[in-house]
Parts: C-alpha cells; structure tokens; sequence
C-alpha cells in the first residue's frame, strides 16, 4: 500500500510513496477528471458526491490502472463498493481520508484495504502505520476468478435437514424463453452454497405446467446473473439477464420477463457439500417446486428425505453487493 502526502514536495517526510498536487505536474496530480505521475496519465479522478459519482467510479474498473476517490462528505460505502467493482481487475485504488480515524477504515475495507491512502500531515501517522501493518501481513490476495464459464462446475450436496419454514414471501421468475427438461437456475440463501431449481417444466394433474418459470424461493436469497454477479431473488427485474443451468453444468443466458411475489408457506433446507460445507435455503412447500437429484431426476420438494443428494455448486468467495471478493464472511 502507498501513501499519498498533499503537501509540498520538499516536506522531508519519511515514508512517503509520492507527493499530491491538484495541478498537472511531478509526482502525483489530478486535473478535469483525470490522474496523473508525473506528467502522465495514470487513470481517473472521481470526487463522490451522489450515487451518480460512485458508479462512474465503479465504471473505471479495469479500464485504467488507478481511480482516485475524493469526497464531499467521506464515506467508507463508496470504497468498499469501487473496491468490490475492481478486484480481480488491475486497477488499483486510492482514497482520500480527512481524519486519522479513516486511515484504518479505508487500509483494511472489505479486509481488502485500498491500494493507496490520501491524507495531509494531519492524517499522516495514521497512515503510516496502516501502511506498516498492510507490510507486515504482506498479504497474498489472489485475484477472483471468475465465477461462471459456458459450464458452472456442479457437485452433490447432501440433505441434513428438513424442517417447516414458516411463512414468507416467495418469489417466481418468469422467463423470455422456454426451459427445458433438466434445466432451472441456482438459489441459495448463502453466497457460497447453491441448490439447483428445475422449472416448471413437468406436467402435474393438478395445474398446467409453466415452463418459463422457476419458483426459485424466498426474496432473501440468491442467483446468478449473466455477469456472475449475484442479487437477491427481491432485486430482480424484468430486463435482467439470469444464468440458467442444467445438471451437466451446461448454462446459458435468459431474460426475465417479470417477477411474481407472494406470500407462501416454506419448507426450510439444509445441506452440505462434499466437503462438509454447510448451506441452507427456504423453498415454497407445493409439489410444483422441484430439485435435480443425484439420479438426474426432477423430485418434488415436499418429497424430500435426509440424506437424498441433489445438484448445487459451492463457492470459495464471499459476495459484496453481488460482486464476488476474497473478504472472509461467515454466513449462516
């Protein structure tokens, strides 16, 4: 990590990765939206003011080496969300601090931290040392991979757990194509464990099927979108584009039509992976809701016995705001 002193260049502080100026110049500068090291541009400026700021600044990731954050009213949700936006990117971040409070605030945000910290000698020790702890962790973040491919590796999870769920608000995803046998989409109410959701694609005597749609369960959990990017079942939107999958692992890309929510009686999951992680999710109790089992076989939910295995995936990463990071999180 560098730190960034907005002082005078001839300042004889010790520690100091480069000086700033806000004119085009030697060292560290920035000038009508642009950053630069001496004399030479380096990426972008972006003071936050407003959402609007926050997502041009999120709009940079990967397409420059640095983005530099300014402020109106310091806020570590900016950080945290650009930093989300531009890991597993080469671009690296810097943020202003205004008090020596923020220096541990925006060093460590995400238990990530930013690339470089602004300050002025009023914030500088607070700095330095962030610095010198950021050294002395000397910590090896790799880059997250991205997550989905044309195939999402699929494995067995195990039931643990069957119980009654109370009483919530489920969600329907309606679809701009029609599903196929076999294929649903990933739910989980963890970021890191996901079961897969066949369609409504299989004839009951009761209703007529509905093979544009997957009762996915309950507004708190998750799916994937098209970009590997995850929201919660209550976010989605007609116009989005959701990944769906079958049990080869095999995906493709769909739009959603609309969202249909009501309140519904649940049946709560719980599950495990192969290599004993533990996940959960809430499915409507009805017949028409259905999960993949380990003989490729759509099986009601209100079927279910402990110790059955169905189709999921697990993750390594955690999630923030649906962008995936290699922060710690426990979940359950």
């Amino acid at each position: 990590m560098e730190v960034w002193l907005d002082a005078p260049t001839d300042s004889g502080h010790e520690g100091i990765d480069a000086f700033y100026t806000r004119q085009n110049g030697h060292h560290i500068s920035s000038e009508d939206g642009l950053l630069y090291r001496n004399g030479a541009t380096i990426g972008g400026h972006v003071h936050i003011v407003s959402e609007a700021s926050q997502a041009e600044a999120r709009s940079l990731a990967g397409s420059v080496e640095w983005i530099l954050l300014t402020f109106e009213d310091w806020s570590m949700i900016p950080i945290e969300n650009v930093l989300a936006a531009t890991e597993g990117t080469p671009t690296k971040v810097a943020a202003q601090i205004t008090k020596p409070i923020e220096a541990q605030g925006a060093g460590f945000a995400l238990d990530i931290g930013v690339d470089a910290l602004l300050c002025t000698e009023a914030c500088l020790e607070a700095a330095l040392i962030v610095k010198s702890i950021r050294l002395e962790q000397a910590p090896a973040i790799d880059s997250v991979e991205a997550e989905f491919e044309d195939r999402v590796e699929l494995s067995m999870m195990t039931i643990t757990e069957i119980q009654e769920g109370h009483a919530g608000d489920r969600v329907c995803i309606d679809l701009l194509t029609m599903l196929n046998q076999g294929e649903g989409i990933l739910v989980g109410s963890t970021a890191k464990s996901f079961v897969l959701v066949h369609g409504e694609t299989i004839q009951s005597k009761y209703v007529p099927t509905r093979p544009f749609r997957v009762n996915a369960g309950s507004v708190d959990a998750y799916t994937y979108l098209a970009d590997g990017t995850t929201k919660y079942l209550s976010e989605l939107k007609s116009g989005d584009e959701i990944r769906i999958c079958d049990s080869n692992g095999t995906s493709r890309l769909a739009i959603i039509g609309r969202m249909k929510i009501e309140r519904r009686p649940f049946i709560l999951l719980r599950f495990k992976d192969e290599n004993d992680n533990e996940g959960h999710v809430f499915m409507q109790q009805a017949e028409t809701v259905r999960l993949l089992l380990e003989n490729r076989k759509a099986h009601s939910v209100t079927n279910l016995c402990v110790g059955e295995r169905i189709f999921g995936c697990s993750f390594s990463t955690t999630r923030h705001v649906g962008q995936s990071i290699s922060a710690p999180s426990e979940e359950r």
